[in-house]
């Protein structure tokens, strides 16, 4: 006897369950790059330049954005968790100075990790790697650097992320990263004091020197005495941050 060839039936559609998906939030990539915008922005202001409130405007921040307040709202309420502002009740949003202690307290933590940062340098990097350090401050050699501060500003401040970077450590980049975004304004205002500019690339050279040589005890040294520097003339100099 022969069988019936089997047939497939295709499947009726109104017995076909539904996934449960929700709508797309399209507000969450407005939010993103209103983030990603504002800290931008915060980050390159000269915030300690005077003791004046520095107040955001959600309104017209989103009017300059060209979207509408509740991604702003969303993105100022990610920047206060990282304590880039801060939210006043019946007044509105202020960009967040660092008093002495804090900023103090900051550069002590930064120091250790890039410490531990150029001793694995010296464990794992590669020789380009450690040349291309060397490579950024070539334009300021022979008392050049005067001439070009805002660009040595932005060289000095590229050359310690590097060296966390190359550290080839997630973990602590990770750690560093929010931790260097605050420190980057206070680098930026106390490069230019007590002549620290030729302290400052002179200390960079012996580092990156030691580095090339992976004497893996001077670099740790150098690097953790560099930054730690910082926070002696922060506590010395920085009045404007009480």
């Amino acid at each position: 006897m022969r069988r019936a060839a089997s047939r497939t039936h295709a499947p009726d559609a109104t017995n076909t369950p539904r996934l449960a998906i929700e709508p797309i939030d399209t507000s969450f990539s407005f939010k993103n790059k209103a983030y990603a915008a504002l800290k931008t922005v915060i980050v390159s202001m000269d915030v300690y330049r005077s003791r004046q409130d520095i107040r955001l405007d959600e309104r017209q921040l989103a009017q300059d954005l060209g979207i509408s307040r509740t991604p702003v709202r969303e993105a100022m309420a990610q920047l206060e968790r990282e304590g880039f502002v801060r939210s006043v009740p019946r007044r509105g949003i202020y960009v967040v100075r660092k008093t002495k202690t804090e900023v103090i307290e900051m550069i002590t933590a930064w120091a250790a990790l890039e410490s531990m940062a150029a001793r694995l340098i010296t464990e794992h990097a590669s020789k380009d790697d450690i040349v291309s350090l060397r490579q950024m401050f070539a334009t300021f050699e022979d008392g050049a650097v005067r001439a070009h501060l805002d660009e040595y500003s932005e060289a000095n401040i590229e050359f310690h992320q590097s060296i966390i970077r190359m550290s080839g450590n997630s973990v602590l980049i990770s750690l560093a990263e929010n931790l260097f975004t605050h420190m980057r304004m206070i680098r930026r205002k106390t490069i230019v004091e007590k002549d620290r500019v030729e302290k400052s690339i002179r200390d960079h050279m012996n580092i990156i020197e030691a580095l090339e040589a992976r004497d893996t005890g001077r670099a740790e040294d150098l690097v953790r005495n560099h930054a730690l520097g910082l926070a002696d003339h922060v506590a010395q100099y920085a009045d404007y941050l009480d």
